[in-house]
């Protein structure tokens, strides 16, 4: 089951993190690490049926 409740602390926080990381970058590299930070937050997640209703989700 798709949980979309918040969880993470300070969520302004990692959304400060996630925005630098991504400082710097080309808009080709900051598309590369969105779809590589995406596969690995879907290997750590690891259900197929989380992940199919989070795809449907963002769709």
């Amino acid at each position: 089951m798709l949980n979309l409740a918040p969880k993470i602390p300070d969520p302004d926080g990692f959304y400060d993190e996630l925005l630098a990381v991504h400082e710097g970058l080309t808009k080709d590299q900051s598309e590369a690490l969105n779809a590589r930070l995406i596969l690995i937050l879907a290997n750590q997640i690891g259900d197929r049926d989380v992940l199919r209703a989070a795809l449907e989700a963002a769709k």
